[in-house]
């Protein structure tokens, strides 16, 4: 019986010590997570800065981007809007002479349809006030002479 007795007190202290070494385990596994969840905390406030340090850097990096961008779209809209004011001035010059030249020819063609039908054009009228002006101051001239 006593082998029964001590063999029972052996199992109780396995079993206590069995229970001690899970409690001191468990404890160490409770502060291991503690430790981490601290870290965590610690740490994790550092990387969110430098995490806060490179966005800053990348919204730098676009604005820069971006800002380039639209510069070399202002450049290409200064360069297209310049070619196209050139052009459209070299037509207007060409579209102005072709209206002096119709109107020329127009001018010409009604000169001559009204000349045709006896009515005297500017140039005429004109050529016959000279000579009325020239007739005047004769007229003018032999009456101061007489």
């Amino acid at each position: 019986m006593s082998k029964v007795i001590v063999k029972k007190k052996v199992e109780v202290e396995e079993k206590a010590t069995v229970l001690t070494d899970v409690k001191v385990y468990a404890r160490k596994i409770w502060l291991a997570g503690l430790g981490a969840y601290a870290k965590a905390g610690q740490e994790g406030a550092e990387y969110f800065k430098e995490l806060v340090k490179s966005g800053e850097s990348v919204e730098k990096q676009g604005k820069t981007l971006v800002h380039e961008q639209v510069e070399a779209a202002n450049s290409q809209i200064d360069s297209v809007k310049s070619s196209v004011t050139s052009n459209v001035n070299s037509v207007k010059g060409k579209v102005e002479v072709q209206l002096d030249k119709i109107e020329k020819a127009f001018d010409t063609r009604v000169a001559s349809a009204l000349n045709r039908i006896g009515i005297p054009s500017k140039q005429d009228v004109a050529a016959l006030s000279a000579k009325l002006d020239e007739l005047s101051a004769l007229l003018e001239h032999v009456a101061r002479t007489k």
